[in-house]
């Protein structure tokens, strides 16, 4: 059972996507029909909601208001939902989380798993996105938490948990440098770099090492997904300064190794598990919250 009207589902799907055409394929109700029920609406209101553009259609000033309204009461439906059923002692919730690119695989995507596993009444919500986003949406309430990097400095942010994980570089387990426990920037210069681009959050912090140490490797690849950067890393196409955080499950499985640079001054990247100050959490997602601080906690002790 939905409390909203018709007219405010359909207000929404347009405001969110800014056009006609594709609120009807979401919603699979026909244009016109929508459109008469914003109109109705601007009739009733005695205010224009949208501005007609070609492009599509833009909120006005009055129509940003009902929209944040309408996604406000949403949100607190769901939780009133939520705390009837605990009322009534029914096993039933929804978490909504995002993540970062990174935790799609290994010890973070198994606690989901495990979760789910365990209570097959919960209803999860998942989602990858990068830092950034994942910020906006926890500040704006469109999710119970999420798992980002760097978070410091963004206001509006509640860390829960955090770990810090030390920048290093990967190169394949037989490579001879591998079996050192710490190397410099100096011992790499006769390799091939790769170097990882916008808009990666380890980009800044190399291209400040390589500019800190005068070193600008003429043999390089420059690529921008990670997933790509540790395969050309296991196929011996040259080396590359990453986060731990981002290639823990291949140093683990023996599949890449990770030495840690000396003589450096490289923040290590920081792993924080936030949610927005005001939004009240319900019960499943403080459980859901509690197991992966337990996560969380486990990275920062990992070497």
């Amino acid at each position: 059972m939905s409390p909203f009207s018709r007219f405010a589902v359909y207000f929404a799907e347009v405001a969110k996507s800014g056009s006609l055409r594709k609120a009807s394929e979401k919603l699979h109700v026909s244009a016109s029909a929508i459109n008469r029920q914003i109109l109705q609406a601007e009739t009733a209101f005695g205010t224009p909601l949208f501005e007609r553009l070609p492009e599509g259609l833009r909120m006005t000033t009055a129509g940003e208001l009902l929209y944040a309204n309408i996604l406000r009461w949403q949100r607190e439906f769901r939780i009133t939902q939520q705390q009837f059923d605990e009322i009534q002692g029914l096993k039933r919730g929804e978490v909504s989380v995002a993540i970062v690119q990174a935790l799609s695989e290994g010890c973070v995507a198994n606690a989901f798993s495990d979760i789910a596993k365990m209570h097959h009444w919960l209803r999860l919500e998942l989602s990858v996105d990068d830092s950034q986003t994942i910020s906006q949406r926890i500040r704006q309430s469109e999710i119970d938490f999420g798992l980002l990097l760097d978070p410091v400095g963004q206001a509006g942010l509640n860390v829960i948990a955090f770990a810090e994980l030390e920048m290093g570089v990967i190169m394949p387990p037989d490579a001879p440098l591998a079996r050192q426990t710490q190397i410099s920037l100096g011992e790499l210069s006769s390799e091939r770099h790769i170097i990882p681009g916008e808009p990666l959050m380890v980009h800044d912090r190399v291209k400040m090492l390589y500019r800190q140490y005068d070193f600008s490797p003429e043999n390089r690849i420059t690529c921008n997904d990670i997933r790509l950067i540790k395969s050309l890393v296991r196929q011996g196409s040259g080396v590359c300064i990453l986060s731990l955080l981002d290639v823990l499950e291949e140093v683990k499985n023996n599949q890449l190794r990770f030495v840690p640079l000396k003589n450096h001054h490289l923040r290590p990247l920081t792993l924080a598990l936030c949610t927005a100050p005001s939004r009240q959490l319900s019960r499943a997602a403080q459980m859901t919250i509690q197991k992966m601080t337990e996560v969380i906690e486990s990275l920062a002790g990992f070497r």
